[in-house]
């Protein structure tokens, strides 16, 4: 079935009617609010493993937290969108800047290996087979080890399926007053579903793991021609519609999710949560009003969104701090500079469970703006 372009207006009106129609119930937000502010670790903090982030412009650094030490990785550039973690976080694909080549490595900066050079991001497609992205936005996918190549029909897609063939499509509209989202089947461009209007600040997406859904923030209209606040909705290859799996504007109304870039939202390892910033805002304008921001997971099977109230950040225009999960699926770290301190950007982790924020680490370097973290890895045996 092939979706026609529409105005913005009809597009907005069509894909509420249709989202609210296959709309499932939704429990209400939870707050976890422990009775202790911020900590500083201990010794030992459980889960360990290593974060990759950076703590200053020249590198990516290592940050092993059984040992609470930290060690810059030579022949790296500071990476925190165009990087990869493996599906098991044990290894981690990188670009060398010496070489201009992409990389992969353990999570500790040892065993080093090419995965190809010519390529402006590259992705784990599946356990043996890469997707390439070159610097004039074609794709392929790159078998390992062999080097069979296999090119994808890519033309206006901005993200591919883990292990499949359907891609996220971003098109400007006949009437250029704006740009559309579908969800369609690069081998059959014409199976398409619509996800409705792309517009900025109301727009993240993220595959799950495995590459069987997609998650994606839309804003929400009530009659009016600004929207009225935003919500997230789930889409699998071959579904009628998309699903609405939050209700977030019956809480605050006017907020965004996450900010301007795009692929923010954090699935968790096993695919059965999703974090992501709520930005409450004081006005209509997502890049100007925006108030405090808070950390929020929303569980998959239960439909529950929690908030953890220990997370407020004040710093999250246009991007609020990037999310890694354990690999235990237990905590998230985050980099932020908090108001009011007199400390240097910190590296805070989160026990989803008991909502407690730690302090790891201190003097995350800002590098592309914003002191991030770029992955939470597995110590190798």
């Amino acid at each position: 079935m092939r979706i026609f372009p529409f105005s913005v207006a009809t597009l907005a009106a069509v894909m509420l009617l249709s989202l609210t129609a296959y709309a499932q119930a939704q429990v209400g937000i939870r707050n976890v609010c422990p009775p202790v502010e911020i900590e500083t670790r201990g010794r030992e903090y459980t889960p360990g493993g290593i974060i990759l982030t950076s703590f200053d412009r020249s590198a990516l650094w290592v940050y092993d937290i059984d040992r609470d030490r930290r060690y810059p990785l030579p022949e790296t550039f500071p990476c925190p969108t165009n990087c990869r973690l493996s599906p098991d976080a044990r290894t981690f694909v990188y670009f060398n800047d010496l070489t201009n080549a992409f990389n992969r490595m353990r999570v500790d900066g040892t065993g080093r290996t090419l995965v190809t050079d010519n390529a402006a991001q590259v992705e784990f497609w599946s356990a043996d087979t890469w997707l390439v992205w070159t610097p004039g936005r074609s794709a392929y996918l790159l078998r390992d080890g062999t080097g069979e190549r296999e090119s994808l029909d890519v033309r206006g897609i901005v993200s591919v399926q883990p292990g499949g063939r359907w891609g996220l499509l971003i098109e400007p509209l006949d009437d250029a007053q704006g740009f559309r989202r579908a969800l369609v089947n690069l081998q059959d461009r014409g199976q398409q579903i619509d996800l409705g209007v792309d517009l900025t600040y109301y727009d993240d997406t993220a595959w799950s793991p495995d590459g069987s859904r997609l998650a994606f923030a839309a804003p929400t209209y009530n009659g009016a021609e600004t929207p009225a606040g935003v919500e997230l909705y789930l889409v699998a290859p071959g579904d009628l519609a998309p699903v609405q799996v939050t209700r977030l504007i019956d809480v605050y109304g006017e907020a965004r999710i996450n900010g301007l870039a795009a692929s923010a939202l954090s699935w968790s390892p096993d695919g059965t949560r999703i974090a992501f910033w709520v930005v409450d805002m004081g006005g209509t304008n997502p890049a100007t009003d925006g108030l405090i921001g808070e950390l929020h997971v929303l569980d998959m099977t239960t439909r529950a969104t929690t908030k953890f109230c220990r997370t407020e950040i004040d710093t999250h225009t246009p991007n609020p701090p990037r999310l890694a999960w354990s690999p235990d699926g237990t905590h998230i770290a985050y980099g932020t500079d908090l108001a009011d301190d007199t400390k240097p950007a910190l590296l805070l982790a989160l026990d989803t469970t008991t909502g407690v924020v730690t302090i790891l680490s201190e003097g995350l370097y800002p590098v592309l703006g914003a002191p991030d973290v770029s992955a939470w890895g597995r110590q190798n045996p």
